[in-house]
């Protein structure tokens, strides 16, 4: 045998290992995505049937629907639908129903008379139930940034599936600018390019948005300071600052919000700035609601706003 076919012969064999290699390494990748990709579609799905339990709730309230009748209506035996809602909300349907029945909304703004935001109010509640004031930072965008559409900005986006359904998450290199809920993927991505129209996009993950996505994890104990980079005027920056305060568990009206901020005859324009919020959950406009205890609208839907308070009064009240 020639040397040189011996080597071509050895090649041959570490080219195949080599293929084998990469073919296992492959298989293996493609099965971890599979199971990602079951894991964020469950998740996905849990939620749909929490949101039409919830809605099938509010809409028959009057009647009382007992465990097996709203079960049946998500198509789950009570006996799963019991264990699906609780492990989801952290608490039973029927104290899930309580924390977000209109008495007990009225009941948490009636005992904040005193000034919700006062230091002295705040200090005996825990870290946790004042996450977002202490972690999430609030940077304006400059006029110079935001120009001509954002045609000096580079956009990192990702679309991805949490306890409260599909989220997209964007940033530029600064922060995070842009966090929504959302059912559709192509009308999502087409609302946020509606905001920068000049900007360029990559689908791309990225630290800034890993960050903020930490939020969803039910491990808070290694939380990292989150960025916003935000485009808006300075009274809506100051809303969205304010609106930070407000702790977890808690809840707060337009006109409380208004005289925070120092300006007690703008609850109207109170309002429009939290209908602006571009991010979701984080800026927790979700935990404003109407003086007569009723929830109010939400830009991401009323039935996800229901979702959000009950789960966070569980978080609360289930782990004191």
């Amino acid at each position: 045998m020639k040397p040189h076919t011996h080597i071509e012969i050895i090649m041959c064999q570490c080219a195949y290992k080599e293929k084998q290699v990469s073919d296992f390494l492959i298989a293996r990748l493609n099965g971890y995505l599979l199971k990602f990709k079951l894991m964020n579609t469950q998740e996905e799905l849990n939620y749909e049937r929490i949101a039409r339990a919830i809605d099938y709730i509010k809409t028959n309230f009057k009647s009382q629907p007992n465990l097996d009748e709203v079960a049946e209506k998500v198509n789950l035996s009570p006996f799963h639908f019991q264990r699906l809602f609780t492990e989801w909300a952290g608490t039973s349907p029927k104290k899930f129903l309580q924390y977000v029945s209109v008495n007990y909304a009225k009941k948490l703004l009636q005992t904040e008379q005193a000034n919700l935001f006062d230091v002295a109010f705040e200090t005996g509640l825990s870290g946790t139930s004042r996450l977002h004031d202490l972690f999430v930072n609030i940077e304006g965008m400059t006029p110079a940034e935001y120009k001509n559409g954002g045609i000096e900005l580079t956009i990192n986006y990702q679309f991805s599936t949490t306890h409260f359904g599909s989220l997209l998450t964007a940033s530029t290199a600064k922060g995070v600018c842009y966090m929504a809920f959302y059912e559709d993927e192509t009308i999502a991505l087409q609302l946020l390019k509606a905001k920068f129209p000049s900007a360029k996009y990559l689908e791309k993950s990225d630290d800034l948005q890993q960050n903020a996505m930490s939020i969803f994890r039910s491990d808070w104990s290694e939380l990292k300071e989150v960025k916003l980079h935000l485009k808006g005027t300075d009274f809506q920056l100051k809303v969205w600052e304010a609106l930070l305060k407000i702790p977890m568990g808690k809840l707060s009206t337009y006109g409380k919000l208004a005289n925070e901020i120092g300006n007690p005859s703008a609850s109207r324009a109170v309002g429009t700035a939290i209908g602006s919020n571009p991010i979701a959950f984080l800026i927790p406009c979700h935990r404003v609601i109407q003086s007569g205890g009723t929830f109010g609208g939400y830009m991401w839907g009323n039935t996800r706003k229901t979702a959000i308070i009950g789960w966070e009064q569980a978080f609360i009240n289930e782990n004191l």
